[in-house]
């Protein structure tokens, strides 16, 4: 039986933080870095930077997730950042993901069918 990994699947983090817009920003910044970098001839640069902390006593955190970037212009050079925050797990060996590893199967009563005609 295979062994479940622990470590953090990066793909999914990525599409799980700020519900996929981190993944956009992150895009764009790097585009536009590099197009900058070739237009001018001139160095770009893009930082992410992550900050965790725990969330009260539980087994989750919040995770900060920081962009910057820095774009060479024809006369000096332009940057952004970006800070924003998502909740997440933590889970067996620090696999960080949106939900519980364990999360169980919601129970719904079955409802009566009140469609009207």
């Amino acid at each position: 039986m295979p062994q479940e990994s622990t470590a953090t699947d990066i793909n999914a983090l990525l599409d799980d933080l700020d519900a996929g817009i981190f993944r956009e920003k992150l895009a764009r910044a790097l585009s536009d870095a590099a197009a900058g970098c070739v237009q001018h001839s001139k160095a770009a640069e893009v930082t992410v930077k992550f900050s965790l902390k725990q969330i009260a006593d539980s087994s989750q955190v919040d995770c900060a997730h920081k962009l910057s970037y820095v774009v060479p212009t024809a006369k000096g050079k332009r940057s952004e950042e970006n800070t924003t925050k998502t909740p997440l797990y933590v889970g067996k060996g620090g696999k960080l993901t949106l939900f519980p590893e364990n999360q169980g199967k919601f129970e719904f009563a079955e409802q009566p069918n009140t469609q009207r005609a």
